[in-house]
């Protein structure tokens, strides 16, 4: 009977409005995840924001203001568990911060609309959305800038193996390879591996890459002729 004493209508349909809320919201910036391919796209993104609005929503209907401001609380400090989920380490290189922050944006967006904040939970999605967006040629940009090497805290490095007799016709479509994709080289090596091949190294002015951008271009590399191997490493500096 207590269940059918909790039926209000008036507050079922806050609570519709909050979580319809948080479910189109949370779609808007997953749906870019998603379209760029990361671990945590659409549905994850959604089920972030309707779940934390959820927890919110109860709490501010069962106990009121002060037990939704406790249950924000945790939401801040357990959605960090998920988003560490995302976070992988490649060959020292660390992919999927950011899309463990957007994850924690989405989050504040359910939490903005479980608390019935909903323009707030708009402005919220509108500036998740633009630095995933709007900042990216921004980030593109400096990226790519060479830096002096003597300040560069962090060497990109990519490297092509290839045999011997073929060591200049390859290490000119290297070359022309990068120019076209954008990537300046501060210094090229050629070395010795195994009896009958050459690795050859270049060493990229940016100190920081984009991991998703490089495996394209490694996977250019790979497909060019006279290349039986492409891999691409970051190495840290004092």
């Amino acid at each position: 009977m207590e269940s059918l004493n909790n039926i209000n209508f008036i507050s079922l349909a806050d609570t519709a409005i909050s979580l319809c809320t948080a479910f189109i919201l949370g779609g808007l910036i997953g749906l870019e995840r998603q379209y760029r391919q990361r671990t945590a796209g659409l549905r994850t993104n959604i089920l972030v924001a309707v779940g934390a609005a959820i927890f919110v929503d109860a709490a501010n209907r069962l106990v009121g203001h002060e037990g939704a401001v406790h249950v924000m609380a945790y939401v801040v400090s357990g959605i960090g568990f998920l988003g560490a989920g995302v976070i992988m380490r490649e060959e020292g290189n660390i992919r999927g911060i950011n899309t463990a922050a957007t994850l924690w944006g989405s989050a504040a967006v359910g939490v903005c609309a479980g608390a019935d904040l909903i323009l707030e939970a708009l402005l919220a999605t509108l500036f998740v959305l633009a630095a995933n967006t709007l900042l990216r040629p921004v980030v593109s940009l400096i990226n790519k800038q060479p830096l002096d090497t003597g300040s560069v805290e962090v060497t990109n490095s990519i490297y092509i193996i290839t045999p011997k007799h073929s060591q200049k016709i390859a290490l000119k479509q290297f070359i022309d390879t990068l120019e076209r994709a954008g990537y300046q080289t501060q210094d090229v090596e050629v070395h010795q591996f195994g009896a009958d091949d050459v690795e050859i190294q270049a060493v990229l002015t940016a100190s920081a890459v984009e991991g998703e951008e490089m495996d394209v271009l490694i996977a250019q590399l790979a497909a060019m002729d006279f290349v039986n191997q492409a891999f691409w490493s970051p190495s840290t500096t004092d």
